[in-house]
């Protein structure tokens, strides 16, 4: 048996188990704060995944990742954000909730805030959802308006192991490329949440291109194609119109095992990451505000400090709205 524990016994986002920011009182938050200020804000969304997966699969498994962590290094994690920022192929398929991107990029700029004035200082965004050209546009208009040290980081967490993505022929396990809730992603679902899936209605769809194979990539762009997946409208059929079940792939190809090595190398990775930052920063120390902002000494020393302590100020007196 490894390390990290696949599938988990359930997952901890009603539990007093000391992981969840929500969960947990004022006091519990300071004393969390002292031995770890770093923060996971998972973010996943509401979306159709066929008839043998849960619609919010993308945001189970970025909380089910984001638990095994804090279990292992005493991080926090922010109750998921359950909303997303679509493609516009996605766009009309029932279940599929589309929040519009300046609508999603507010609230993720709106967390980061709530979080920093908290005292985490330190936060990864932990994404499971195909948004990730939105998500970055999110911190670097928080950075814009707030302009305070920190550590904020976008994670997609098939970005950190596309080696673990591959298909047979290109030497990894799966029979088919990662699209959606697909042989791929519905494998990783059996692997984190399989009390969710429902295998017996599992069903496939023949992925349909208008251009030639080569030129646009797949998600996660794991294939290094010329262009993004995100790249482009028009050269592939709108959900609604070619995939009425919710899936594009074969979703009875999935297995848990295919997944498994995938998702210890991840778990692996993000509990390197949040290491190393700890390491670089301990609890109350911040990068250099003199290499990170403009804003003067005064402005910055009191935002800084902890919640309350004497000549603290709220971040919100550098900007709101924002």
């Amino acid at each position: 048996m490894g390390k990290w524990q696949i599938p988990p016994e359930g997952g901890h986002m009603e539990k007093a188990s000391g992981l969840y920011f929500q969960n947990m009182t004022g006091k519990e938050i300071e004393q969390r704060l002292k031995i770890c200020d770093l923060i996971i804000i998972p973010i996943g969304s509401t979306e159709a995944h066929g008839p043998h997966a849960p619609y919010g699969e993308d945001t189970f498994l970025v909380t089910r990742m984001a638990e095994q962590v804090a279990l292992a290094t005493g991080c926090t994690i922010s109750q998921p954000l359950w909303f997303g920022s679509h493609p516009y192929h996605h766009v009309g398929m029932p279940g599929t909730i589309v929040v519009p991107e300046e609508y999603f990029i507010g609230m993720v700029k709106a967390l980061m805030a709530g979080y920093w004035n908290a005292g985490f200082r330190k936060q990864i965004l932990l994404n499971g959802h195909g948004q990730e050209y939105v998500i970055p546009t999110a911190i670097h208009q928080f950075a814009k308006t707030f302009q305070v040290p920190g550590i904020f980081v976008n994670v997609n967490w098939y970005h950190a192991i596309p080696g673990y993505l591959k298909t047979k022929e290109q030497g990894g396990p799966y029979e088919t490329n990662f699209i959606h809730a697909d042989e791929v992603e519905t494998s990783w679902t059996l692997a984190l949440l399989p009390e969710y899936v429902k295998m017996e209605d599992a069903v496939d769809t023949k992925p349909i291109g208008f251009l030639p194979e080569g030129h646009i990539d797949k998600a996660g762009n794991l294939l290094q194609r010329p262009i993004a997946w995100y790249g482009q409208a028009g050269c592939g059929p709108i959900e609604v119109a070619a995939y009425q079940p919710g899936v594009v792939g074969k979703a009875t190809l999935a297995d848990a095992e295919k997944a498994r090595a995938g998702v210890e190398a991840l778990l692996d990775y993000l509990e390197k990451l949040v290491k190393d930052i700890m390491t670089a920063f301990p609890p109350g120390k911040l990068p250099p505000a003199e290499l990170v902002s403009m804003r003067s000494k005064e402005e910055l020393e009191a935002v800084t400090k902890q919640p309350f302590e004497p000549g603290w100020r709220h971040i919100y007196t550098l900007a709101y709205p924002f």
